[in-house]
């Protein structure tokens, strides 16, 4: 396309190469280290390797043995079981571990599933803490929840974390001491 009709002001853009030129170009691609993976199944390098269902030589079972679970292991509503083999970070205990319980047994397309988790997961935090105290070790929060780093890279953003926190805070008590003044006048 050697001529462009565009609006004033407008850059032009002219090709410089004949289309069936750069079409052929870009046909000529064995050159490109791995080009070219999802053409012809008789030129893949994979192939061979590739079948469905996948090949298992020399296993001895039709089925992997079931791992039996050391505690609970929650699963989604919508499987009929725990697979074979498995794998958690930590069994569910405490407050926490119930509102796991309560989460799994709604189904993961409901909203209540994943806000029962959150939730969950602020109030294991909490658990760790109190853990932590009851054990005699008072946690670091400033380096635990990384606000070294905030305060370093991010002071803007940690100014402005401190003083949503502090209004909030500030609103909460006046709302307490509102709410205690107006009982005794009320007595």
């Amino acid at each position: 396309m050697d001529v462009t009709t565009t609006p004033r002001n407008a850059p032009t853009y002219t090709e410089k190469t004949h289309p069936v030129e750069r079409q052929q170009r870009h046909r000529d691609t064995a050159h490109i280290a791995g080009w070219g993976a999802d053409v012809d199944p008789e030129n893949r390098p994979a192939y061979p390797k590739e079948r469905t269902p996948p090949r298992l030589d020399n296993v001895h079972w039709d089925a992997p043995e079931r791992q039996h679970p050391p505690h609970t292991i929650h699963h989604s509503t919508e499987r009929p079981g725990i697979t074979p083999v498995f794998g958690t970070s930590v069994a569910p205990s405490g407050v926490s571990g119930k509102m796991r319980d309560l989460a799994f047994r709604y189904s993961e397309n409901d909203l209540r599933h994943w806000l029962i988790l959150l939730g969950a997961d602020r109030v294991n935090m909490v658990e760790g803490l109190l853990d932590d105290l009851a054990h005699g070790h008072v946690p670091n929060l400033w380096k635990e929840m990384g606000l070294a780093s905030e305060w370093r890279y991010n002071r803007k953003g940690f100014i402005t974390k401190a003083a949503v926190a502090g209004g909030i805070a500030a609103l909460a008590i006046y709302a307490l001491r509102r709410r205690r003044a107006r009982a005794r006048w009320d007595d």
